[in-house]
C-alpha cells in the first residue's frame, strides 16, 4: 500500500516537473511571489531531494514550496504527504504522524486521505519498539487503525490496516504472556490466572494463544483445579488442534469428541469474575 501511494505521488511530481517550462530555474533562499516557473522548479527540485534519500534537503524545500504555493495549489496536499515521509524516514515518528494527521484531518475527502491516515497509524506503532516496553503508543496506533477502518472502510488503506490490527493485538497479547509468566515464576498462580484469561478473552486468535493456554494449564494444575484443567484442555484442543502445546500440557485429559475449529471462528475464553490485573505489575523488560 505505502509503495504503491509512494510510486503515484512521484509520478505526480514528476508531471508537475515537466510542466515547469524548458529548463528549471534557480530559487534564491530569500525570494518571494515566485513566477510558476519557479514554482514548478522548487517542486522539483524537493522531488529530486526525495528521491535521493536527502530527507532534510528535501523537508526545507517541501516547506518553502508551501510558503509560496498559491491557495488551491493541488500540491499542497502531496507536500504534506512527503513531508511525513520524510519525516519518518528520518525516524521523527511524531512530526511524521503530525504531518500525515493535517493530510487525512484537513483533507479527508482528498484520495492520499486513508494512505495519510494509515501512515498516522505506522508512526505510532514505529514508536511500540518492544511488547515489554509502554504500549501507550501502541494503543495509539490500534486507535488510528481503528479509526481509518470507521471512516474509509472500503479504502485498500483499511484492508492493510486490518492486518496491522493483527500485529499490534499480537503484540498486546505478548505483553500479557509476559507479565503473567512473571507471577508464574513467584507461583502467584492467582494473579497469573487473572493476566492469562484475559488475554484469552481479548484476543483469543493471538499467535501466543496456545503458549497461554498452557500456562493457564499449568498454573489451574498447580492449584488442583481438576475441573479447570480438564475445561482448558478441551478448550485448547478443539480451537488450537495444531498447537504442540495440546499434547505436551494435556497428555493425560481425555480428549472430547468435538470438532475442530480454525482461525477466525475462535471464540474468546471467557475471562474470570474478577478479571482486573494485580495492581502490581511487573517491572518493565522484566
Amino acid at each position: 500500500m505505502t509503495q504503491r501511494f509512494l510510486t503515484a505521488v512521484i509520478l505526480l511530481v514528476a508531471l508537475a516537473a515537466c510542466a515547469g517550462g524548458p529548463g528549471p530555474v534557480s530559487v534564491q533562499p530569500g525570494a518571494e511571489n515566485l513566477t510558476p516557473v519557479q514554482l514548478d522548479s522548487l517542486w522539483g527540485s524537493a522531488d529530486t531531494a526525495f528521491k535521493s534519500r536527502k530527507w532534510d534537503d528535501a523537508l526545507q524545500r517541501y516547506q518553502r514550496f508551501l510558503l509560496e504555493a498559491p491557495p488551491g495549489d493541488p500540491r499542497v496536499v502531496e507536500a504534506h504527504m512527503m513531508m511525513g515521509e520524510s519525516h519518518f524516514a528520518k525516524k521523527d515518528r511524531l512530526e511524521a504522524a503530525r504531518e500525515f494527521r493535517r493530510v487525512s484531518d484537513e483533507t479527508p475527502t482528498h484520495p492520499l486521505a486513508p494512505g495519510a491516515l494509515l501512515r498516522v497509524g505506522d508512526a505510532y506503532a514505529a514508536l511500540w519498539r518492544r511488547p515489554e516496553l509502554d504500549p501507550s503508543y501502541g494503543q495509539s496506533a490500534l486507535a488510528t487503525y481503528q479509526e481509518l477502518l470507521s471512516r474509509y472502510p472500503d479504502s485498500e488503506a483499511a484492508k492493510t490496516a486490518q492486518a496491522k490490527i493483527a500485529e499490534l493485538n499480537n503484540w498486546f497479547a505478548a505483553k500479557s504472556l509476559k507479565a503473567a509468566r512473571y507471577y508464574l515464576r513467584f507461583k502467584a498462580y492467582d494473579s497469573a490466572i487473572i493476566y492469562l484469561r484475559d488475554l484469552l478473552a481479548t484476543y483469543p486468535r493471538a499467535d501466543v494463544a496456545p503458549e497461554a493456554l498452557a500456562s493457564l494449564i499449568g498454573a489451574y494444575r498447580a492449584l488442583g483445579y481438576v475441573e479447570d484443567v480438564r475445561e482448558t484442555c478441551q478448550y485448547l484442543r478443539r480451537f488450537h488442534p495444531d498447537a504442540p502445546e495440546g499434547e505436551e500440557s494435556c497428555a493425560e485429559v481425555p480428549a472430547a469428541a468435538e470438532a475442530p475449529v480454525r482461525g477466525d471462528s475462535i471464540p474468546p475464553l471467557a475471562p474470570p469474575a474478577d478479571s482486573t490485573p494485580p495492581a502490581a505489575a511487573p517491572p518493565a523488560g522484566s
